[in-house]
């Protein structure tokens, strides 16, 4: 009996390899069922342009071959979502008082879809195809190889040395072949294998070659064997099996015969360590299903929390869109729980599926009674929008402007609209609001006769401050600079558009203070001072707010550095003060105490403005 014929009556070996393959059908089912899970939770939330967009994606980018089950997904999703429209067309056409026999609803975007599908399935059609003729061309090519083999065993007349070289070429021209048809398989390859027989048979003529090959392939078949031990050693039990499969296929395929002294041996060896890969699998399986059972119970606590939410009823907006959160958080979780043993896959996302259908369908319900109240709210907006353009072009501004917020508030309050007359009213409103507010802004940009009357006296008085000479007396220098501040003031406040004045004045004057002999400090407080009661006089109070904030982070800041070296003070706590080091933290530390007191001063007068 023949190495390759061992190989397939080993009994040990075509026991275990049954039962593993029928396990790992149902792990690769399983993960089918899983992936399904998953695309249809990923498509789920797309509409049906994005669902268009992602099946284009699909065709351009992957094989034609790989991406049944993402189509499938999509096609799935977009029936829905397409038969949920259709559903809610219907329904406005009965509303509006049309006949069921007469309804009709054009969606292009179906037309667009059922092309794309009419795309894929012709592609794939065309793959199959052109598979089925590739391996139609490649059994062709391995029945030429065999008689290519049989020639060389039949009518041999080089010398051994000669047909041998020849041999190894005809094995290389085998290997090189694609996939056949799986129906030839098994006749295609005893066949070949037949007459490599017979050419060992004609080999054993002479013994030098044949214990070459021998040899050589006895050295290859321990390769594989040592691979096969790294296996069993491996984590990954599922992957060294699929290894181990194609060591399997290497062995019988790929390698010929060995001495029969070693026969016999090696191939002990290499069965009874896939035997123990295959018991590795098999374990892993078993506890894979235990895990799986756990993820059943899991799944079903969650259909059975879905199923008494869809038990619920309200006809409150705030309970719907609090349980469309709860549904949402229930979904993620279910994908989120894992694979179940596959015997109740189905039957698992069958029910999970009818829970979520149950629970939309009584929450599309709600949101179409709420129809009714939709349309009393068109009714009282545009009874807004028509006191909002009645009085748009009006001039008395404070009525008006009271009015007018009035009506926005109001407009806040007032439910949502049928989404068709949504934007269109929304812009009518606004359109009016804006119309009266533009004209107010224009009228406050160019400010009140007082305010413009304001600006021309501020105008003149800083052309009189650059005539301004200060005594070189400092008291009485600075009570002029007080007393042209105060001046400043009296003459009232400017427009918002031109309150660049007021800081071209703080300017002039705090020049002035620059050239007094006056403590930096006691400088640095009579500007803040200054622009203190600039802000203050323009009722400026987002200037105001920034300041405050500008001042509170520099507080912050402060604090932090301060904090920042007392810790660092701690790593010192053996070291003398004297210390220079220790000694140039103390002296930053009352620096930016003292500087730190300063602006807790400027921050209580802000404060207090």
């Amino acid at each position: 009996m023949t190495e390759q014929e061992n190989l397939l009556n080993d009994e040990s070996f075509k026991t275990a390899s049954t039962e593993s393959n029928l396990k790992d059908k149902s792990v690769n089912e399983n993960t089918q069922e899983q992936q399904t899970e998953e695309l249809d939770n990923k498509y789920q939330g797309l509409n049906m342009d994005l669902l268009i967009l992602e099946f284009e994606k699909l065709l351009k980018s992957e094989p034609i071959h790989t991406i049944k089950k993402k189509v499938d997904s999509i096609k799935n999703e977009f029936n829905s979502k397409l038969q949920d429209l259709l559903t809610e067309k219907k329904e406005e056409f009965l509303t509006e008082g049309g006949n069921e026999i007469d309804f009709h609803y054009d969606v292009p975007l179906k037309r667009q879809f059922n092309n794309l599908f009419k795309d894929f399935r012709n592609n794939l059609n065309a793959h199959y195809k052109q598979q089925e003729q590739n391996q139609k061309a490649n059994l062709e090519k391995k029945n030429i190889v065999i008689e290519k083999l049989k020639e060389l065993v039949d009518n041999h007349q080089e010398d051994s040395k000669q047909v041998y070289n020849k041999f190894k070429e005809i094995q290389a021209e085998w290997k090189s072949i694609g996939k056949i048809p799986s129906e030839k398989y098994n006749i295609t390859w005893n066949t070949y294998y037949h007459h490599v027989d017979r050419f060992y048979e004609y080999l054993d003529l002479n013994r030098e070659l044949r214990d070459l090959d021998f040899k050589h392939n006895l050295d290859a078949k321990l390769k594989v064997i040592l691979k096969a031990e790294k296996l069993v050693d491996a984590k990954d039990s599922l992957a060294s099996f699929k290894e181990l499969q194609k060591l399997h296929k290497i062995w019988k395929e790929d390698i010929g015969p060995v001495a029969k002294e070693y026969k016999d041996e090696i191939w002990e060896k290499f069965s009874e360590l896939s035997k123990q890969i295959h018991e590795k699998k098999d374990l892993y399986l078993e506890e894979l299903e235990k895990v799986y059972e756990k993820n059943l119970i899991v799944k079903n606590e969650i259909i059975a929390k879905l199923e008494e939410i869809s038990q619920f009823d309200s006809d409150a907006h705030k309970f719907w869109q609090s349980k469309v959160k709860e549904v949402e958080a229930l979904r993620q979780e279910f994908f989120n729980a894992g694979k179940v043993p596959l015997k109740l896959a189905d039957e698992t996302w069958g029910k999970f599926k009818e829970s979520v259908k149950a629970f939309n369908a009584k929450k599309n319900k709600f949101y179409k009674s709420i129809k009714k109240e939709q349309t009393e709210n068109l009714k009282r907006k545009l009874e807004l929008i028509k006191v909002a353009e009645d009085n748009k072009n009006s001039d008395d501004f404070t009525t008006v402007t009271a009015l007018m917020k009035k009506i926005q508030n109001d407009w806040k309050k007032t439910g949502h609209v049928p989404r068709k007359d949504s934007d269109k009213v929304w812009n009518q409103f606004k359109a009016a609001c804006n119309h009266f507010f533009d004209r107010l802004n224009e009228v406050k940009e160019s400010g009140t006769k007082e305010q413009q009357e304001s600006f021309s006296k501020k105008e003149e008085f800083l052309k009189e401050l650059d005539q301004l000479i200060l005594s070189e007396n400092q008291d009485e220098a600075l009570e002029v600079l007080n007393t042209k501040t105060s001046e400043w003031e009296s003459l009232g406040n400017v427009v918002k558009k031109k309150q660049q004045i007021e800081a071209d004045f703080n300017a002039k004057i705090n020049a002035f203070y620059e050239k007094l002999n006056i403590d930096k400090a006691e400088l640095d407080m009579i500007k803040f001072e200054n622009k203190l009661k600039s802000l203050a006089s323009q009722e400026n109070e987002h200037e105001i707010i920034r300041e405050k904030n500008d001042i509170r982070k520099k507080l912050d800041t402060f604090k932090s550095e301060i904090n920042q070296l007392e810790n660092n003070l701690q790593f010192f706590s053996n070291v003398k003060k004297e210390n220079p080091l220790v000694a140039e933290v103390h002296k930053n530390i009352d620096k930016l105490n003292m500087e730190l007191k300063v602006w807790k001063t400027k921050f209580n007068k802000i404060k207090n403005l």
